[in-house]
C-alpha cells in the first residue's frame, strides 16, 4: 500500500500551503483518511479527518476556520488547504489511511505515510 504526502515546505506567518495525499494498493475499502501533525517530542494529533462515504469532516479546535480537509472525487486523494498558517502550525504532518472489509463493516488496517514537514516563520 502506498501513501504519498506532497506540498509541505517553508512558509511565512500569514500564508497558505496545501497538502496533497494520495493512496493506492489496498484490497480494502477507504473508510476515512486525515492528517496527523507531530510536533517536537509530543505525540500525534490528529489535525483533520473525511469519511469517504459521507464526507463527513472532523477538525481539530486549533485548526477550525483556517484548515479545509477535502476529497477529490472518486479518487483516493485528499488535500489540506491551510490558511493564515502561524509558527504554532510548525510541525511534521502525516497522512493517515483508515481501512475497512469490502462491502462495509469491519475496519481493515490503517497506513501511515512518512511525513511531510511544515515550517512556518514569524
Amino acid at each position: 500500500v502506498q501513501v504519498v504526502e506532497s506540498g509541505g515546505g517553508p512558509v511565512q506567518s500569514g500564508d497558505s500551503l496545501t497538502l496533497t495525499c494520495a493512496t493506492s494498493g489496498s484490497h480494502y475499502d477507504i473508510q476515512a483518511m486525515g492528517w496527523y501533525r507531530q510536533f517536537p517530542r509530543k505525540q500525534r494529533e490528529l489535525v483533520a479527518s473525511i469519511t469517504f462515504r459521507f464526507e463527513d469532516t472532523n477538525y481539530a479546535e486549533s485548526v477550525k476556520g483556517r484548515f479545509t480537509i477535502s476529497r477529490e472525487s472518486g479518487k483516493n486523494t485528499i488535500h489540506l488547504q491551510m490558511n493564515n498558517l502561524t509558527p504554532e502550525d510548525t510541525a511534521v504532518y502525516y497522512c493517515n489511511v483508515i481501512t475497512e472489509i469490502v462491502g462495509g463493516g469491519a475496519r481493515g488496517p490503517q497506513y501511515w505515510g512518512q511525513g511531510t514537514q511544515v515550517t512556518v516563520s514569524s
